[in-house]
């Protein structure tokens, strides 16, 4: 199987997507989405062919953040299992109708979370409780990610975090319990529409498997505060591009 130069491009952004999404649990999905959508390939095929690259690249993330016990069990399985459903039914529904109506209101909504992160990583919010309906959460989240290739970490590591969640466990969980959301979601994908575009997917493998392990230890290592700030920005910059895209332009 022979690839040209773009393979190396696919590297590089799988790397730099990765890097980003297993230090602040979020924008893997919608870095990866966004260039791909920007070469023009259909919507279907671009939320196929970053999920079956997620597979790997969510399971070495997993796996690395569970070395270095970032991982909060209880947490990962009340997200795992309705964010599987959620993503099943996002793939399918993907297939057959555009998911793009209900997502400038998710993006609102993420909006406020960031600055609710950020108010809370300058210490002028004290969260009184955290999530408690952790399987609607993940429901969402689920279904989020499917329609749009990149909804998982945003509107779930957000609301965490928004409601006091501890940023290590908080980022760790999520992506652990991404692997398996994203198993369901391809096998969906797969049954649909089949397995498209080997050369973007392999490439988007590739350079998410060298960075989740630096990503992991990076969330492990630096201080709460300057994780939520990051996270914060990020999402604040993630909601005003995707409104701005949806209303916009």
């Amino acid at each position: 199987m022979e690839f040209g130069n773009e393979f190396y491009w696919f590297i590089l952004i799988g790397l730099a997507a990765q890097l980003v999404d297993g230090a602040l649990g979020m924008a893997f999905g919608l870095i990866c989405s966004s260039v791909l959508l920007s070469m023009g390939l259909p919507p279907a095929a671009v939320s196929a062919s970053v999920h079956a690259a997620e597979v790997v690249t969510t399971g070495v993330s997993g796996a690395s953040h569970a070395y270095f016990r970032n991982i909060d069990s209880r947490l990962f399985w009340r997200l795992t299992v309705s964010g599987a459903v959620g993503g099943a039914i996002g793939a399918y529904v993907l297939t057959r109708l555009p998911g793009e109506a209900i997502r400038p209101f998710i993006y609102l909504y993420l909006l406020v979370l960031a600055v609710l992160i950020l108010l809370r990583s300058v210490g002028r919010l004290v969260p009184k409780q955290e999530v408690k309906r952790v399987p609607v959460l993940g429901f969402f989240a689920g279904l989020l990610d499917a329609t749009g290739g990149g909804g998982w970490g945003p509107l779930a590591t957000s609301t965490l975090l928004a409601r006091g969640g501890t940023a290590r466990t908080t980022i760790g969980t999520v992506n652990a319990a991404e692997f398996v959301v994203t198993l369901v979601v391809s096998a969906t994908f797969f049954m649909t529409i089949g397995l498209q575009h080997i050369e973007i997917v392999l490439g988007l493998l590739v350079g998410g498997v060298i960075a989740a392990p630096l990503a992991a230890w990076f969330v492990r290592h630096v201080a709460e505060r300057v994780v939520l700030k990051v996270v914060g920005v990020l999402v604040m910059a993630i909601s005003l591009y995707q409104i701005g895209r949806a209303w916009l332009f």
